[in-house]
């Protein structure tokens, strides 16, 4: 159970927080390059900062404060020039470092400066770093760069803080109830046979290592020597949950709006079939499932909105001053743990754990599970699971 103090030093996130100045050392996603095809101008808002995300005529992608600073016109209905965004009201112009770089009637003023942040696109994400100077470089965690692989983005927006979806993360034991018996109940009420039976945990465990913690389990009916317990999957470190399945692994970011609003940003890789080369187009789309009263507009039968009902059933921020953790809540213990202490280290001016600055390290790929060590379980697009000896364990 924590105090209120330390409930708040968790789940805020605006800037100057001891959570916010953490998660902004990291490269975050923020959008998918393919929704820029739709419209090059974005309005954003993440880690509690309302910004606008452009891409140039020229291709150059840039993130910058939300208004002009000549009569603080919004930049969200900006047009894309070669060299920068247009404000639509007067044509003040600036580049992708927040720079004024064209200025009808005024170029005596040219220089003048609004908050901007770097952007960068890998594998059809785009990521924003909001943190101090120098940056870390953005890691290139495998599936990112991977080229085997048809890729797809899905967004969800949360009505509820960013650390009920990861305590999540790190709650395995979860997987025998809300995926087993609760999914099981709701494909009952639909009239839909059980999407799976899900085995008793015998033994849980949880490892940190370079980028995070590795999660490991032992189910009822599993050897010893299965690759879920001995090498299980990782959370990385600091909101990434990563499911390494060999036919479709994905991970699930769970980036920060604000103290009571979280996207779930979904990046899929699938095994094409047959021969067929992948495609090199990375579609995405945004979802809504609850309504303004957290409500699940769709049905509860499949894994994912299971998971997000059990994050936005807690409310918008989780009263965790009343909460009262078990032996089986290990994980989340040990990750709030990191959390603290990667907090602290922020404070004193040292790196937090698992940020890349060595190029080295970061080529080709960085990979935290031995590809031979995966699983060959997967899910269907919707989270039903379809095809393997026996049912998977997912969370």
């Amino acid at each position: 159970m924590l105090n209120q103090e330390e409930s708040d030093e968790l789940t805020r996130v605006e800037p100057g927080t001891a959570m916010g100045n953490l998660l902004r050392r990291y490269w975050q996603p923020i959008a998918a390059l393919a929704e820029l095809d739709e419209n090059p101008v974005r309005s954003v808002r993440v880690l509690g900062e309302d910004l606008v995300l452009f891409r140039s005529t020229g291709g150059t992608l840039g993130l910058l404060g939300p208004r002009c600073i000549h009569r603080g016109m919004s930049l969200a209905y900006g047009m894309p020039r070669e060299n920068g965004l247009r404000c639509c009201y007067h044509g003040w112009t600036y580049n992708s470092e927040g720079t004024v770089v064209e200025m009808p009637f005024e170029p005596s003023c040219l220089k003048l400066k609004i908050l901007s942040y770097p952007v960068e696109e890998l594998g059809g994400a785009i990521f924003a770093y909001l943190g101090p100077k120098p940056a870390p470089l953005l890691p290139k965690h495998e599936l990112f760069v991977r080229t085997d692989l048809d890729k797809n983005i899905e967004i969800t927006e949360l009505p509820c803080n960013w650390l009920q979806c990861m305590d999540n993360s790190v709650d395995p034991i979860h997987v025998e109830h809300l995926h087993g018996v609760f999914g099981a109940y709701m494909r009952e009420r639909l009239g839909k046979p059980p999407g799976f039976n899900a085995a008793r945990h015998l033994k849980i465990a949880f490892d940190v290592f370079e980028f995070g913690i590795m999660k490991r389990r032992l189910l009822e009916g599993e050897p010893e020597d299965s690759a879920d317990w001995r090498v299980g999957h990782p959370v990385i470190f600091p909101n990434t949950l990563y499911i390494p399945e060999t036919s479709r692994p994905h991970f699930q970011i769970r980036v920060p709006v604000d103290d009571t609003h979280t996207l779930n940003f979904r990046y899929q890789g699938l095994l094409p079939k047959d021969g067929r080369l992948p495609s090199r187009n990375v579609p995405a789309a945004r979802r809504a499932p609850f309504d303004e009263h957290g409500h699940l507009r769709c049905s509860s039968e499949n894994v994912p909105e299971q998971d997000m009902i059990a994050w936005v059933g807690q409310g918008a921020i989780a009263d965790r001053t009343r909460e009262h953790l078990m032996s089986s809540d290990q994980g989340v213990a040990l990750y709030r743990k990191l959390l603290f202490e990667n907090m602290e280290r922020v404070k004193r001016g040292e790196d937090p754990m698992g940020l890349v600055r060595d190029p080295v390290k970061n080529e080709p790929m960085i990979q935290v599970v031995p590809p031979h060590e995966r699983p060959k379980v997967f899910y269907t697009f919707d989270g039903v699971f379809k095809g393997a000896e026996r049912p998977p364990q997912r969370g």
